[in-house]
């Protein structure tokens, strides 16, 4: 099994948002994401990024073996948005978005934690990354973890006593900051997911540019 945190670079290499929340289903993380019931059909890494990658070209031709009717009810035939896939691990459900910044707003965050907590991670092909964790609808903890004193969150020392991540961000390489951050924090939280699981089908939606 592979040491790498979930997501990474090399998996998503033009960026990618996560969401990571205790205790709710995929298919919840979904509809609380596109703020409405969802209907979700099942995609894998690859196909989702098929679907990212023809934009306004995309058919259902693109994506044999697939049901078009199922595609389009999920938002993904639309050919402007993003994808969201989503999945569970242990306790906790995460939901992936490649390359957009949907997932990266600090309502969807806030809609996320809502009766639970949440963990948002994202990182971007210019080098730039940010983490954020909520308690029930409060955004405690929002920061660079390049400069992680400077955080815009509500109680910021809450991450920092649950998981100890400035210890390692301090440890390491200012250049491993955010991969070191978050395996201290995905460890402490016991919210790390392999990352082959993320290569197999999972429920997915498309959300539409502007929604």
């Amino acid at each position: 099994m592979s040491n790498e945190t979930f997501p990474n670079m090399r998996l998503y290499p033009f960026g990618y948002c996560a969401i990571f929340v205790k205790g709710a289903s995929p298919t919840e993380l979904l509809a609380r994401a596109a703020g409405t019931s969802a209907q979700p059909i099942a995609l894998s890494r690859a196909e989702a990024d098929i679907i990212t990658m023809r934009g306004d070209d995309i058919g259902a031709d693109d994506l044999p073996g697939l049901d078009t009717d199922g595609l389009r009810e999920a938002g993904l035939l639309e050919g402007h948005g993003t994808v969201l896939r989503a999945g569970r691990h242990g306790d906790w459900s995460f939901a992936v978005e490649a390359e957009g910044v949907h997932l990266a707003a600090d309502e969807i965050l806030a809609a996320m934690s809502r009766d639970t907590v949440a963990l948002s991670l994202r990182e971007s092909d210019s080098g730039s990354s940010w983490i954020a964790y909520a308690e029930d609808g409060d955004i405690l903890s929002s920061f660079d973890p390049l400069f992680p004193d400077d955080d815009y969150g509500n109680n910021t020392a809450r991450l920092e006593q649950l998981t100890r991540y400035r210890e390692a961000i301090s440890g390491g390489q200012r250049a491993d900051a955010f991969v070191n951050a978050v395996r201290a924090i995905q460890h402490a939280l016991r919210c790390t997911v392999p990352a082959e699981l993320d290569e197999h089908r999972m429920p997915a939606i498309g959300i539409a540019d502007g929604d």
